[in-house]
């Protein structure tokens, strides 16, 4: 019998866990259990935090699919902090650099849903990330308006990552869900068969 796999899922800034939709969609219909960390987007250690709570709540083995930050793309939007020490993405970034491929309602839909980021957030040192010690997989976005593809592919590289690439926008949960979803699920059989 074959252990189920639990995929934790933890957006990136200025979406919530519904970003994940389609690829929780994608995973169900394939048997994969899916959940949705709620970060809550005040500091590194309090998303920390909550992807830890969640990985208290499920039981056998993991992949975690996260959503990252890095350099900004020259057509990202310039972005500061409000008096609240609040980043927002301007609500023409959803249609011009961070879902460009996305339909006019899922542009708005973000862009109204939106969950803006504490500067806390990015502004602290990550600690040892996981992937120093785990087998890692890395969707390059080719077509991404707020991380150059040179970036991703950086990362992708430095984390010795299994990279899969697309022609798509900074959301391909959205916009890309089928390749997510076949990313995810080659994880999964990994995690799957280890003992």
């Amino acid at each position: 019998m074959q252990t189920e796999v639990v995929v934790v899922l933890a957006h990136g800034g200025w979406a919530d866990g519904s970003s994940w939709n389609k690829v929780i969609a994608g995973l169900r219909s394939e048997g994969v259990r899916p959940v949705a960390a709620p970060l809550p987007m005040t500091t590194l250690a309090d998303d920390v935090a909550a992807v830890d709570q969640m990985l208290e709540r499920v039981e056998g083995p993991v992949v975690i699919a996260a959503h990252y930050w890095a350099e900004h793309h020259p057509q990202a939007p310039e972005l500061g902090p409000d008096h609240h020490g609040l980043i927002w993405l301007p609500e023409e970034a959803f249609g011009t650099a961070f879902a460009q491929h996305a339909s006019a309602l899922e542009q708005a839909l973000l862009a109204a849903t939106q969950r803006p980021l504490a500067a806390a957030c990015i502004s602290v040192p990550v600690p040892r990330p996981a992937w120093k010690d785990r087998p890692s997989w890395f969707f390059v976005a080719e077509q991404d308006r707020m991380i150059p593809a040179e970036t991703q592919r950086f990362m992708a590289e430095r984390m010795k990552a299994r990279v899969h690439t697309a022609p798509c926008d900074h959301v391909p949960m959205i916009t890309k869900a089928p390749a997510v979803v076949d990313i995810l699920l080659e994880a999964a059989g990994e995690a799957a068969a280890r003992p």
